[in-house]
């Protein structure tokens, strides 16, 4: 078979699967009551995954080296990243909202890519003397890896914003680190005892407030009561969140937590595999290389993301929007500076 025709068969036919996948998944959101949507939005994405990871095989065959020496053969990568990512995070939330923002960002990766790159670009083409080695496995691999897994949770941190509407709410999951405090309201009262109103703002418990009382009058016995807090308006304007709304909300911010988590050791182990290759290349470990600042700058973003959550103990609202700027940060890092055409990064660009 010739290996080119089935790459270009490959790259058309993922793009149209991830089309396909993202109607799916809006159209499960537009009508939850059709449960079928979301096995195939899964499916959708397990064969356009199959499908780039077979174009990537077929595309190191043919070229005799790892398929990422240029601007098509990452793209499709980080889409396979994007897709396998998905995957494991549709997985561990059961929600698929996943999909809703995932899709559209792998379809339109690969459309880029399929469609939009000039067809010299599509062709491999021999490796440059500097990319000649065994750390472009290592460093891009990973590199990529990390990009594609550091976006999905942005992607989910911002789908967290839309679905509580950009409200500072308190959540009850287990993502809040050390640093963290959760008061739930909870007070015990002996019997007779006058109970006056909690001194916990209602926006901490999303509109209600619990506490302990006795309910037989034995003195002995305490037992809750859920009791739900008037609305001030010097406390909050907004419509309280249903609780679908709160614990979908509680779901993204846990997986958002957890697949960033994941994304930021690569990272590094990309930022350091990258700096000993450099210093095998160009004899210096760090150049201030436009790439190379970026990547220090979204190491940086997420590191304080991380710091936040686990030291500080923010929740919801605020780690949220520093996920979401840390998913303008990678795209800037990952192709935002190659427009420059400048640096020691700039391979296999327009310019």
């Amino acid at each position: 078979m010739n290996l080119v025709v089935l790459q270009n068969w490959l790259d058309n036919a993922s793009f149209a699967v991830l089309f396909l996948t993202m109607l799916v998944y809006w159209a499960g959101a537009a009508f939850p009551n059709l449960p079928a949507m979301a096995a195939l939005g899964t499916a959708g994405m397990a064969i356009a995954n199959l499908c780039i990871a077979t174009l990537l095989g077929a595309r190191w065959i043919e070229a005799g080296y790892f398929p990422l020496s240029n601007l098509y053969e990452s793209l499709f990568f980080l889409t396979w990243g994007i897709t396998s990512v998905h995957l494991i995070a549709e997985n561990s939330s059961r929600s698929r909202l996943v999909g809703v923002v995932t899709a559209p960002v792998a379809m339109g990766i690969s459309a880029f890519a399929a469609l939009t790159l000039p067809s010299q670009m599509q062709v491999s083409e021999p490796l440059v003397p500097a990319l000649k080695s065994n750390w472009l496995m290592m460093h891009v691999s990973v590199m990529m890896l990390s990009y594609s897994a550091l976006m999905v949770g942005s992607l989910l941190a911002i789908a967290f914003l839309i679905v509580t509407r950009g409200q500072n709410i308190q959540l009850q999951g287990s993502s809040v680190g050390t640093g963290g405090y959760r008061s739930n309201g909870y007070k015990l009262h002996k019997a007779g005892e006058l109970v006056s109103e909690p001194q916990i703002p209602a926006v901490e418990n999303n509109g209600f407030v619990r506490y302990e009382s006795n309910s037989n009058g034995n003195g002995k016995t305490a037992v809750l009561n859920l009791v739900t807090a008037p609305q001030s308006q010097t406390v909050t304007s907004a419509e309280p969140l249903s609780p679908q709304r709160l614990s979908l909300a509680e779901t993204l911010d846990n997986i958002s937590y957890r697949i960033i988590g994941l994304g930021f050791p690569l990272l590094t182990i990309g930022i350091i595999a990258g700096a000993v290759w450099a210093n095998e290349a160009w004899g210096s470990y760090w150049s201030w290389d436009p790439k190379e600042t970026w990547a220090l700058i979204t190491w940086l973003v997420f590191a304080a993301y991380l710091h936040a959550r686990i030291t500080r103990g923010w929740q919801g609202r605020r780690p949220a929007i520093l996920a979401a700027s840390g998913f303008v940060v990678v795209w800037v890092c990952y192709l935002g500076v190659n427009l420059l055409g400048k640096g020691l990064h700039s391979y296999g660009w327009f310019f």
